[in-house]
């Protein structure tokens, strides 16, 4: 049985998350972390900090926000257990923290925990390679009112990704309001959007001489971010050290 905390428990993810460790036999949550706890009188124990965290458990699954990661890691690292982190917002402070940890834990880290969007950033980096520096690239990505973060982590994710067949040659470019002179073949354009009740949608946009190609992956729950990031926690406890990611996932 695996044991489970989650960090940002009474968020929007946590909820969907508490409800699918329920649905899984060989899962067990065993508490809750966040920092808004003054009304919840729900049955499964909240608290407002890690380190509050009086029972033993196997690994901590974090969509909160990037201010929690020094307590996650002082806590994961105190006690051997395994970070899951799916929280988005992250600079390259945060990484090297990560980084720095995994020496001691196994940690696994993705700014989107679904299957499809990862295969999404497969397929982006294929076309890139095939279709080169003849094709101008767009990336958009859609999202709720609530959202914090602009761009969103995977459209980082997307971008990155693809810099890397450029051998990070290109250079992102925030929308183009302001903007008097043409487009740069070494640009990668990522545009966001925010609205409504947007899960997460992300298109991948190449532009060439008389054709496009787009790639897209729209999520209509955030389902499919929990079972994600479940079969994280799965794979991450038979892990003695080390940051992981979806790609070790998908290649297992």
């Amino acid at each position: 049985m695996i044991k489970i905390v989650v960090s940002g428990y009474l968020g929007k993810m946590g909820q969907v998350l508490g409800n699918q460790i329920e649905n899984k036999d060989n899962m067990e949550l065993v508490g809750g972390i966040d920092k808004n706890i003054g009304s919840y009188k729900g049955e499964t124990k909240v608290y407002e900090n890690i380190a509050s965290f009086d029972d033993s458990c196997d690994v901590i699954i974090d969509f909160s926000h990037p201010t929690s990661l020094d307590d996650l890691l002082d806590y994961a690292k105190s006690n051997k257990v395994a970070l899951v982190i799916g929280t988005t917002g992250y600079g390259e402070k945060e990484i090297k923290k990560l980084e720095e940890g995994s020496k001691e834990i196994p940690i696994f880290y993705s700014a989107n925990m679904s299957l499809g969007v990862n295969l999404l950033l497969s397929l982006a980096s294929k076309a890139a390679s095939v279709l080169n520096e003849d094709y101008d690239i767009e990336i958009m990505e859609r999202h709720h009112n609530q959202k914090i973060d602009a761009p969103s982590g995977t459209a980082y994710m997307i971008a990155n990704k693809i810099n890397e067949v450029f051998d990070n040659n290109k250079v992102y470019t925030f929308g183009r309001h302001t903007k008097n002179n043409k487009r740069s073949s070494k640009e990668i354009g990522i545009h966001a959007i925010r609205g409504g009740t947007i899960v997460g949608d992300h298109t991948v946009l190449f532009a060439g001489l008389d054709e496009t190609i787009e790639i897209k992956h729209n999520a209509s729950s955030k389902n499919v971010f929990a079972k994600g990031a479940l079969r994280a926690a799965e794979f991450i406890v038979t892990k003695d050290k080390g940051l992981f990611n979806m790609d070790d996932i998908i290649n297992q």
